[in-house]
């Protein structure tokens, strides 16, 4: 990375700052709803290295080989392309008052791009820590997400919830991180996976989805008009569920978003009951429910996806769901330890059977939020 950073910038580094993608366990589509969430941080990462320079911005990439400056009259939101998740951090920082020295700024990333894996929440994280760090701000994991986000959806213009950027700032190793995205409070769980013969599988699809699009927002806009009809700020503020529901019934759409919502969230609060016990046969069943729930609801999984978990389950996965914002992306299978490449290897023949591309996949363990290396 110095040695990328000097062919780009002409200097050495001085800060480098690691930023991890997450997986979400559960709790899918309730962040922006105020609702419960319980990633893990991957060990898979985004790594930003950063030095001053004289004045404005320049990013590059190592993946595109690209570089692109612009100056402060520059940061404009929806610039577009990979720079803006690096540009729309100094345009976050700025907007809150901050003074963000002008840098020079170098990426790399392992995190899988389209994923549902938050790629896009690893670089942010990455350049805001390194920004922060290069500028002299004292910044907690909180805030940094928060900017983050604002980030995000501000100038790249993805309605992201609080979630990815939590999870990338707020994570531990070794743990999940059970969240309230209405109080903003979190606690890490311990996750003893191989201490309890366990293990998580991670198969990417090769779906790729895009929260810049269309069916993201509609879901989001659809939460938000159904707790307008209920007289609640968020569906989190629902006190009865089934008297809820009742009042919706007159809407389909409405109706079954919201019933994702109410129900996911007690998903979550059961998994952090299990997870506390480390009760691994207790959070399967919650993980096959919640994939149901965004089939059947939310209606935000494809058919690589379910047919993924699906032939997990077959090929003896304790649970498996969806994970992430829908449309693509990865599945997670809960399994035993020892079991989740037999279980890709049997998911990449059915894709084999059905003509699509073949998947990835790889097995995880919580690692480390994000944090400066050097």
């Amino acid at each position: 990375m110095a040695e990328l950073h000097r062919h780009h910038h002409g200097r050495d580094p001085v800060v480098v700052w690691a930023a991890p993608g997450r997986v979400n366990l559960i709790g899918e589509h309730t962040d922006y709803n105020g609702g419960f969430v319980m990633p893990f941080a991957l060990r898979q990462s985004a790594v930003v290295v950063a030095s001053p320079q004289a004045s404005g911005w320049t990013v590059a990439s190592e993946l595109t080989g690209e570089r692109h400056h612009l100056g402060a009259d520059q940061l404009q939101p929806g610039t577009g392309g990979w720079q803006a998740y690096l540009f729309g951090v100094v345009w976050a920082l700025r907007e809150a008052g901050h003074d963000v020295v002008p840098a020079a700024l170098t990426l790399r990333s392992d995190v899988p791009v389209g994923a549902g894996l938050s790629s896009s929440a690893a670089i942010e994280c990455a350049a805001l820590g390194a920004l922060a760090d290069l500028s002299g701000l004292e910044l907690d994991g909180l805030t940094r997400a928060k900017l983050a986000q604002r980030a995000e959806n501000a100038y790249v213009g993805a309605p992201t919830g609080l979630l990815d950027q939590a999870a990338s700032t707020l994570c531990t190793e070794g743990h999940m991180l059970f969240f309230d995205c209405d109080s903003l409070t979190g606690e890490n769980i311990p996750l003893p996976l191989a201490q309890r013969g366990h293990e998580i599988l991670v198969l990417d699809t090769n779906t790729p989805h895009s929260h810049v699009d269309g069916e993201y927002a509609e879901r989001r806009a659809g939460c938000e008009e159904a707790a307008r009809r209920l007289g609640v700020p968020t569906l989190r503020q629902v006190t009865d569920p089934e008297q809820a529901l009742a009042d919706l019934a007159d809407d389909d759409r409405l109706h079954r978003y919201a019933r994702h919502v109410l129900t996911e969230n007690d998903r979550v609060l059961q998994a952090v009951t299990a997870g506390r016990d480390a009760d691994f046969a207790a959070l399967g069943p919650l993980l096959d429910a919640s994939h149901v729930s965004m089939r059947q609801d939310y209606r935000i999984t494809v058919a690589t996806v379910d047919a993924a978990v699906e032939t997990s389950r077959e090929a003896g996965a304790l649970g498996a769901r969806m994970t992430g914002g829908g449309f693509g992306g990865c599945i997670i299978a809960l399994c035993r330890a020892g079991e989740s490449d037999r279980i890709g290897a049997a998911v990449a023949d059915r894709f084999a059977r059905e003509g699509w591309t073949a998947p990835d996949w790889f097995s995880v363990t919580p690692g480390p939020g994000a944090r400066r290396v050097n």
